[in-house]
């Protein structure tokens, strides 16, 4: 395949891998990139330089191929400018830029040589982060998993829209997870794809606790509910007991002092990495409805271009 987005990052499919908060590390993001995709670490939940540089090291002994590294910004601080540097010394190939505000990230790199991703729910959003010098967009619509826009825009309006108010190349994000999901993509305008949960359901994801990877093939796609709306940074997540009673005290005028512990990061480390549903979540998109196994990522990538072309066989005998 040949769209800007695997001519910019020099690989085979424009497949990209999400951030995933404390379940991207090496062995992800190398089978990826080793399957001819983007695979990523996410550099927030490493914590220290020092960590992240073990992990660019890691991952750089497990493919010889392009990767990226994940920046979620918070809104509150400024603690990832130390990772930044790391990733900038080790002349990581990509980074994607999720959450804040991408300008001090984008001014920091420019001249740099590394590509840029900024991740966008909105038109507004995507012009700015092209104003600003991205590379790429990657277009989330409402049925993603984890941190989401505001608007509650589906994938099928937000790609089209927003491909058509930018210049630069854009990802399609959000209820994709297979070559139905890519071929789509590219239908509406976009130039590839990132995912997220489906990559959760992988072999490869192995920080992933079997009772997460075992949820998401159990679950359809009604079993998502979002949560965070109240405190203004909407998430979807698996419905649980426990993903129910946020809602239910967001919706009783809770505080995010009041609902800290339930939506941290430690609380999300409890189910994913131990399976505690009673003293945790994960997040999960509503593309959990189409997950059916636990592939290796090789065997994933082979099967969403296996239906990608057969979709195209089908397209092409209606159009005939």
């Amino acid at each position: 395949m040949k769209t800007r987005i695997t001519e910019i990052l020099g690989i085979k499919y424009p497949i990209i891998q999400g951030g995933l908060a404390y379940l991207a590390y090496a062995e992800l993001a190398a089978a990826v990139s080793n399957a001819g995709g983007l695979g990523q670490i996410t550099a927030a939940t490493l914590g220290t330089p020092e960590k992240l540089r073990e992990e660019i090291h890691k991952v750089r002994t497990l493919t010889k191929n392009p990767f990226g590294v994940n920046f979620a910004i918070s809104r509150h601080d400024r603690k990832y400018e130390d990772l930044l540097e790391v990733a900038i010394e080790e002349k990581v190939p990509a980074i994607s830029i999720t959450g804040g505000n991408p300008k001090p990230v984008l001014e920091r790199v420019k001249d740099e040589g590394i590509k840029t991703m900024v991740l966008v729910s909105g038109v507004r959003q995507a012009q700015k982060a092209e104003e600003l010098g991205a590379d790429i967009v990657m277009a989330v619509g409402q049925e993603g998993g984890g941190h989401l826009g505001r608007e509650d825009i589906g994938t099928i309006v937000l790609v089209p829209r927003v491909a058509e108010s930018v210049s630069i190349p854009v990802l399609a994000s959000g209820g994709i997870g297979d070559g139905r999901g890519l071929l789509a993509a590219f239908a509406l305008g976009a130039e590839g794809i990132e995912m997220g949960t489906r990559f959760i359901a992988t072999k490869e994801c192995v920080h992933a606790n079997d009772a997460y990877k075992e949820a998401l093939i159990n679950a359809n796609e009604t079993d998502t509910i979002v949560i965070e709306r109240s405190l203004g940074a909407p998430g979807r997540a698996l419905k649980t007991e426990f993903t129910e009673e946020i809602v239910k005290r967001e919706q009783n005028e809770a505080t995010y002092e009041d609902l800290k512990d339930m939506i941290s990061g430690r609380a999300n480390r409890k189910y994913i990495y131990e399976g505690n549903i009673e003293e945790g979540f994960g997040w999960a998109g509503q593309v959990m409805g189409l997950i059916n196994d636990i592939p290796t990522v090789q065997e994933l990538f082979d099967e969403i271009i296996h239906n990608a072309n057969e979709g195209r066989k089908r397209l092409n005998n209606i159009f005939n």
